[in-house]
């Protein structure tokens, strides 16, 4: 808005006060849809494991991914201390799973719940049918949280083969399975690999 000389703004309104940004920042993510994956390690003294919305990916070469930590979190902590990690890539079907990986004290590996080891020793969900094991590249601080690097060394059996299950994704703090749009007879768009900062 054009401002007059004797510096109010022209119809005599108020100047607009500068947005709350950090209000603005939660409002955005709310809705902002984001996949889910759960994270699990084991730092010596025990598994852990939590469920994040912030896995991205970084490199194809090395495969490297990202996820961010928090500091109020007792899981988190403890995965921020582990030289190695499982990231696995929840459905739908794993709504539940990802639920109690989220949920403040609640028992991640008990008696009721079917996890195994792999031969290096780190705990996984043998129930998510995709997962990687990957070592820790690199921890940058930020204010409240750590963000970590991962290169990816190992995958699952029978990773390459399709998967039906709905994604699972997490938006306006619930969770949601993620169908193809459809686009009435439009071709869809894609994300070609010269399109991609990653792949």
């Amino acid at each position: 808005m054009a401002s007059n000389r004797s510096g109010g703004t022209q119809g005599g309104d108020a100047a607009a006060s500068p947005p709350d940004v950090a209000a603005a920042f939660l409002a955005a993510f709310r809705h902002h849809p984001s996949g889910v994956a759960i994270i699990t390690a084991d730092p010596g003294d025990g598994p852990v494991a939590l469920t994040v919305s912030s896995l991205i990916s970084v490199s194809v070469s090395p495969p490297t991914i990202a996820f961010s930590l928090s500091d109020h979190s007792a899981s988190a902590r403890a995965v921020r201390r582990a030289g190695s990690v499982v990231v696995h890539f929840v459905r739908r079907a794993d709504m539940e799973l990802a639920r109690l990986c989220a949920t403040s004290g609640k028992d991640r590996f008990g008696s009721e719940v079917e996890w195994a080891r792999l031969a290096g020793g780190e705990p996984y969900y043998p129930q998510v049918d995709l997962r990687f094991r990957a070592v820790i590249r690199g921890r940058l601080e930020a204010p409240g949280a750590c963000l970590v690097t991962a290169e990816l060394l190992e995958v699952s059996a029978h990773s390459h083969e399709t998967r039906e299950d709905e994604a699972l994704v997490y938006a306006n703090r619930g969770w949601h399975g993620l169908r193809p749009v459809s686009g009435g007879g439009r071709a869809p768009i894609l994300l070609w690999p010269d399109d991609s900062a990653t792949f």
